[in-house]
């Protein structure tokens, strides 16, 4: 396994400052922010790091020299919008975006492009369902066309009593996955795995590693806390009792975590995902969750 990071973390750097950095810390991979370039619709969106609205095979081109000099890997290109978003309009404008990802992924020389399938969170599973249908096979054609494999993720997008009860993305479970394979038996899809999500809807990840490994074409590496007190006032049904954390700070088992996953024979991209807002206030604090989390992985990914 390679041990990464996401580049979200490192907005205020460019390009080449973000792999030098990487390659300065010992990281062996990155995954590079390819959102359009716009102000951020929500906290840890809206980076920027590849560009890829008139992306051509040049800049392709600069991108992996660029990777190289620095001796460090692109494990993937990501864009995490919703795809099944209720306004038409703003639909077709990400979906657009997302193929734009696609097609640099090969030029920059990777193979993945992480996102979320999406979700209308006004509609049941069900109906999102018959909106996957129509909206994702032209997404996973244009994905097979270019090489490209897309990566899943699974955070339920739930923030807010605005998107209650659904959330803004629809893969959140083992039941959701196993329709969603079922739907693409062979579309070039798979999980974007991150453990974290699991712990607050209190799904084995080790049980789900076991059953989908074969499915997992990219890590993520976070974790999360449950506040046991904010749950007991409000609830499960309530908001903000568990929080992100960096590895080894929540509660996620990490040591049954990468037994599992090494079972499954996965060798490919762990990238720290950093959201723990109590490590990133500035420049300083973000190298230091990095650092924290590298040293804390290490045990695991050598």
């Amino acid at each position: 396994m390679q041990l990464g990071f996401v580049s979200a973390i490192l907005s205020d750097l460019s390009l080449e400052d973000v792999l030098k950095f990487a390659s300065d810390e010992g990281f062996q991979c990155v995954e590079l922010m390819c959102w359009p370039v716009s102000k951020a619709e929500r906290r840890y969106a809206g980076v920027t790091h590849v560009d890829v609205t008139n992306f051509t095979p040049e800049q392709g081109q600069r991108v992996k020299d660029l990777a190289a000099k620095h001796g460090v890997s692109i494990s993937s290109l990501g864009y995490y919008p919703n795809p099944l978003d209720p306004d038409p309009a703003h639909r077709e404008l990400v979906i657009g975006h997302l193929r734009k990802v696609i097609a640099a992924a090969p030029l920059v020389g990777t193979k993945i492009v992480n996102t979320f399938i999406g979700r209308d969170w006004h509609q049941t599973i069900e109906d999102n369902f018959n909106m996957i249908a129509r909206v994702w096979p032209g997404i996973l054609d244009a994905a097979k066309a270019a090489g490209v494999t897309i990566g899943i993720e699974h955070c339920p997008m739930l923030f807010s009593n605005d998107e209650w009860p659904g959330g803004k993305n629809v893969a959140i479970s083992p039941a959701v996955w196993r329709r969603l394979f079922q739907a693409f038996p062979t579309a070039p899809i798979g999980l974007n795995f991150d453990p974290s999500h699991l712990i607050w809807q209190f799904i084995d990840a080790g049980r789900a590693l076991r059953e989908f490994g074969r499915k997992i074409v990219h890590v993520h590496a976070k974790d999360e806390r449950i506040n046991p007190d904010k749950l007991y006032e409000g609830g499960v049904m309530g908001l903000g009792w568990h929080t992100p954390k960096l590895p080894g700070l929540g509660d996620v088992k990490w040591p049954e975590f990468f037994s599992s996953l090494t079972d499954t024979g996965y060798n490919g991209a762990v990238c720290i995902e950093v959201e723990d807002r109590a490590f990133d206030r500035d420049f300083a604090d973000r190298r230091r969750a990095l650092r924290q989390s590298k040293k804390f992985l290490e045990q695991f990914v050598a």
